[in-house]
């Protein structure tokens, strides 16, 4: 497998409608994408077009020093997701919008759904498994609850000061995460990609990573993404996935050097399109399966860092962001590491539950 550095040519087009895949959404979705086809006919690039200012909802009055791996649970009707500096992981009830947050006794860097039950969280020492106790009354959202922690899985970083970070299930519900070096103002490529399934954790099976981000799968199954948030290499990368796990024909996909931002956490819709937060420029980006940039849509902070399709219908598109240090000129700093919902008129996918 080559290295992460490793440039390629991107992959061949596919064909079939807008995003490779037949669309047989709402209506009103169709009605939506011909307005912007008319407005913003499809080139090659389009870094400098305007991003769509869209509506939409603060979630909860809660505001994560880091929020990550939103992920929408359709039994429950409700989204997770995780506050990694925070040490914790929040559950928001769809129909009441109140909010409950347990502790966690590491920094988790995502989070994916267990079939069997819980949630399967990657933090600092390893892959484990959470049980959330769900309170009677969600009084705050600042209220910190308890859970039952099972480990499942130990890891030996390269360095001691590493963690996990982003991490998605395939189609096939094996989960797929990244590691990193804690502090990434170094800029270290000591981080890696992992894979955890019935077998175990196993791994490294590609190095040199600095911010391993991006992650997620093809409808199909047989494409997974992975980026580098890191500013000296905002890059995408597809490979091929085979039945059995295996990667092979890692290819640069996405070159960020000339677009807004750097690619952060992601989502696959049901028309097989990329959506990618790009940090730093207050976006969310939207890539056809060719590798070419369909449309952005605004967010009201500067550092989106996750996005994942949820709501009853799978119809909105949930955004996680972060904090900064200092208010960034152009945004809401009341709104930095809030988690917000918009609808950009098309659906998403289910959440592959990991298989267990």
């Amino acid at each position: 497998m080559h290295p992460p550095g490793t440039r390629f040519s991107p992959i061949s087009p596919s064909g079939g409608a807008l995003c490779g895949h037949q669309n047989d959404q709402a209506p009103r979705a169709a009605n939506f994408f011909a307005t912007l086809r008319a407005t913003f006919a499809p080139t090659e690039s389009l870094a400098m077009v305007e991003p769509l200012k869209l509506p939409y909802e603060v979630l909860t009055p809660y505001r994560a020093q880091i929020g990550e791996s939103p992920l929408w649970s359709v039994v429950e009707q409700a989204i997770y997701w995780v506050d990694i500096e925070g040490r914790s992981l929040q559950r928001l009830d769809w129909s009441t919008r109140t909010t409950a947050r347990w502790h966690l006794p590491e920094r988790p860097g995502s989070i994916a759904l267990i079939s069997s039950g819980g949630l399967l969280v990657a933090m600092e020492s390893g892959i484990f498994r959470f049980v959330p106790s769900l309170p009677v009354t969600t009084d705050s959202a600042l209220a910190l609850h308890s859970g039952a922690l099972e480990r499942l899985a130990s890891v030996q970083f390269e360095r001691t000061d590493m963690r996990f970070n982003d991490g998605r299930c395939d189609r096939a519900g094996r989960f797929w995460v990244s590691s990193m070096v804690l502090d990434t103002s170094l800029g270290i490529p000591a981080g890696a990609l992992f894979r955890f399934d019935e077998n175990g954790l196993s791994g490294p099976l590609l190095e040199g990573l600095i911010t391993g981000n991006g992650l997620a799968c093809s409808p199909d199954g047989k494409t997974l993404y992975l980026a580098d948030s890191n500013r000296n290499v905002q890059k995408v990368w597809t490979f091929e996935l085979d039945a059995a796990g295996a990667l092979s024909n890692q290819q640069v996909w996405v070159d960020f050097a000339s677009l807004p931002g750097r690619p952060d956490g992601a989502a696959v819709d049901s028309e097989g399109c990329y959506w990618v937060c790009a940090t730093d420029a207050g976006q969310v980006h939207r890539f056809r399966p060719d590798g070419v940039l369909e449309r952005s849509l605004a967010v009201p902070f500067a550092k989106p860092t996750t996005c994942v399709f949820g709501g009853p219908n799978l119809d909105y598109l949930l955004v996680a962001s972060l904090q900064t240090a200092k208010p960034v000129e152009g945004f809401d700093a009341a709104l930095a590491g809030a988690l917000i919902a918009l609808q950009p008129g098309v659906r998403g996918l289910p959440e592959s539950l990991f298989n267990r």
